[in-house]
């Protein structure tokens, strides 16, 4: 933190990048007093955005990759099939340095997947995290690409469905996983029980540490993640305001603790704790905790989306890969 050198051997994460400057460019609207100290956090945001070489993280590829470490050079994978990248590309379009081309949008949602699950025709993704990062820091609301114009919504909407979807799984519950219901659901990338194999009431069961849970193909272990919950509030604050009620009163998950919610719970594992409920994970994460407390806020106030409705790179970006109607 003090110094910006690399930590363990990990990699350079493009869309780690992406929020790392969504954030700075935030904070660069938000800090707007004529004193030295505010114009250097704006000097210093713009800085390190106009910075960032989008184009070199494409590796002469259509779409970006997801990263690229010293040893080995870019990551195989890149950023294909919706996912939280959508911040990413925004950012990377409307660099006014090192821009995306317009074709690596259309590259991305070409390979978008349109399902049906659960009572809900949306965009797939499975964890819901995937349908919440990019909310933090752009209203989608009111505005289209070519892709949701031809379905008639928003992104925003297609969130809304989502998390709808999450919902409707957990009352079906297809696995069977002991406290699954109304009042108890939230798939997403989060800390778990295992990694172990247990005989739980007669059945095998196969349980996770850090994964990415999701619906409706999993995986999905009877883990709940009260962040995903939290993080749908200004989605559909008509089913999470209840579960949040639930889980803060009845499950109990943020008694005596300094931080909030506890990461996860998992009622169908079978190990022993203080906790009612079952297992409750010992952890915090920091990405849990963060769209935890923006997403409050953009539900209360609407003010990160209001904050960067200000800024010039992101309406450019969102114009570039094909954004049109509403605060555009």
């Amino acid at each position: 933190m003090q110094t910006g050198r690399r930590t363990w051997q990990c990699e350079l994460s493009t869309v780690d990048s992406a929020f790392l400057l969504a954030g700075a460019l935030t904070a660069g609207i938000y800090f707007d007093a004529d004193t030295a100290d505010e114009h250097e956090i704006r000097t210093l945001a713009d800085a390190l955005y106009r910075r960032a070489d989008w184009s070199w993280a494409q590796d002469g590829g259509a779409t970006v990759t997801h990263g690229w470490k010293p040893e080995i050079g870019f990551l195989k994978y890149r950023w294909e099939g919706y996912d939280e990248a959508l911040p990413l590309y925004t950012l990377g379009l409307g660099s006014p340095t090192h821009p995306l081309p317009e074709s690596s949008y259309a590259a991305w949602t070409s390979t978008y997947r349109w399902e049906h699950y659960y009572g809900q025709e949306y965009l797939y993704a499975g964890p819901l995290f995937t349908h919440q990062l990019s909310h933090v820091w752009i209203d989608f609301r009111g505005i289209q690409d070519t892709f949701m114009r031809s379905k008639g919504i928003d992104y925003f909407e297609n969130s809304r469905r989502a998390t709808y979807a999450h919902q409707q799984y957990a009352i079906d519950n297809p696995l069977k996983f002991a406290g699954y219901g109304r009042h108890y659901w939230g798939l997403t990338a989060s800390d778990g029980p295992g990694p172990n194999t247990i005989k739980v009431n007669g059945i095998e069961r196969q349980f996770f540490d850090y994964v990415g849970r999701g619906v409706p193909y999993g995986p999905d272990d009877g883990t709940i993640a009260p962040w995903a919950v939290v993080a749908s509030l200004p989605f559909a604050p008509e089913i999470v305001l209840p579960t949040m009620d639930c889980l803060i009163h009845q499950v109990k998950l943020t008694e005596s603790d300094p931080y909030g919610f506890k990461a996860t719970f998992n009622q169908t594992h079978p190990a022993i704790s203080g906790n009612p409920f079952g297992w409750v994970s010992p952890w915090h994460y920091g990405l849990n905790k963060g769209p935890i407390i923006l997403m409050i806020e953009n539900y209360r106030t609407g003010l990160l989306w209001q904050l960067m409705r200000n800024c010039p790179y992101i309406a450019s970006g969102l114009r570039r890969a094909g954004f049109t109607e509403g605060w555009l």
